[in-house]
């Protein structure tokens, strides 16, 4: 116990008490030193907001809530005399937007960004760089009920119990719009990661609800943007697209929401990123994508499924190819290896679970510990997957 939370009373004619260590010192004498704690005084909890920093040598802060006045990031580490353009960010922030399709959020914003540093004549500088999107389709009174009743399984109340406040309108910093920052940051750390090592990284959806798209079905050796941009889904089977396509508006319609998973591939990945043993490389892409809104599993490799397996099964065979590399003739490890990088391509799925804002009426308690019925109004997305894709490979391309 420490005497931030206890008042600490010390014999002072046989020692004293370190306010600079907050630890007891003790005299030489011919008795013990006294040491009583009086619990009966209390401070205060004090919470420390924090979080919304991440990296080291390639450091991100993202800033902004859903209903402020606007959101972004500030880039610290980035490299200087790297091209780049608010239309290298804006590609990818285009690629998150709502209001893209009938199976996204029907608000309707441009998230047009703009560098505000750290970029001088198209050229990075090395100084950080700020980016800054605009919110100009707010409607805060959309939230009036849920500025005392918590949705369920939202944020909403876990923030009140941290906090004692939080943000109604939207959600504050637990909105998915927060995301516009990672975004931004990881187009950038896709130009460095491209620049520097050839490094591509592609995400697509694998899930939606029930539609479950076969393992094998999609090669990773050849899989383009493109065949991922090609439907509003964002699955590059076209088949399975128009099913995940038909789960989502059914739900749609009925006010409700379903969840899914993203399937995120990394080629040309160096060997020998990750290290033993609390920095493993799969461990440090778990943190990332579980920090995404929604997120509710991480796997890579095999995942769950390599259990139902037996060792001879499961392991990567190596071999020599034939220009001299030692590959692995299987990739089950998907990639990662001891938690460091192999060269293989590296594939993880992200679970993101049914969007918890519906329409339809749900029990609920008040802040005053009231029970009510609720029924959530404002803009949501009846499915989060297919705006997730681009969010995990920003996520991805941070960890990177």
């Amino acid at each position: 116990m420490t005497t931030s939370t206890a008042c600490l009373h010390v014999d002072k004619t046989l020692g004293g008490f370190d306010s600079r260590r907050r630890s007891v010192f003790y005299g030489i004498a011919s008795r013990p030193a006294s040491v009583s704690f009086d619990c009966r005084r209390r401070r205060n909890l004090e919470i420390k907001a924090a979080g919304s920093t991440y990296g080291n040598y390639f450091r991100v802060t993202t800033f902004g809530e859903s209903h402020g006045g606007g959101v972004g990031c500030v880039i610290d580490g980035c490299p200087p005399r790297l091209t780049l353009s608010e239309a290298d960010i804006q590609e990818e922030l285009d690629r998150r937007r709502p209001g893209q399709s009938r199976i996204t959020t029907p608000r309707k914003e441009t998230d047009t960004c703009k560098i505000y540093s750290g970029v001088s004549e198209g050229l990075t500088t090395g100084s950080p760089i700020m980016v800054s999107v605009p919110n100009t389709d707010q409607r805060g009174g959309d939230y009036k009920e849920m500025s005392t009743a918590y949705r369920p399984s939202h944020a909403d109340a876990t923030y009140d119990f941290k906090y004692g406040i939080r943000s109604v309108q939207g959600g504050g910093r637990s909105s998915a719009r927060e995301t516009i920052g990672r975004v931004a940051a990881g187009a950038v750390a896709k130009k460095i990661l491209k620049k520097f090592a050839g490094t591509e990284i592609l995400a697509y959806v694998s899930q939606v609800y029930k539609v479950v798209l076969p393992e094998g079905l999609v090669d990773h050796e050849t899989l383009t943007l493109d065949q991922i941009e090609s439907n509003i889904v964002r699955c590059p089977d076209p088949e399975y697209a128009e099913k995940m396509i038909a789960a989502i508006d059914t739900v749609r319609v009925r006010g409700d929401s379903v969840g899914g998973v993203v399937t995120c591939i990394v080629r040309g990945a160096p060997r020998g990123l990750g290290s033993p043993v609390f920095d493993k490389l799969e461990a440090e892409l778990a943190k990332g994508i579980l920090s995404l809104p929604a997120s509710k599993g991480f796997e890579f490799g095999s995942g769950f499924a390599g259990t139902f397996l037996m060792g001879s099964e499961h392991n990567d065979e190596f071999y020599t190819d034939d220009s001299g590399r030692i590959r692995t003739r299987t990739n089950r490890s998907g990639g990662i290896q001891g938690g460091i990088s192999n060269g293989e391509v590296i594939y993880m799925r992200a679970a993101f679970k049914p969007t918890s804002t519906i329409g339809r009426k749900q029990n609920t308690v008040t802040r005053d510990k009231l029970d009510m019925e609720l029924i959530a109004r404002g803009r949501h997305d009846p499915c989060v997957v297919p705006r997730a894709v681009p969010m995990v490979e920003a996520q991805v391309a941070l960890v990177l």
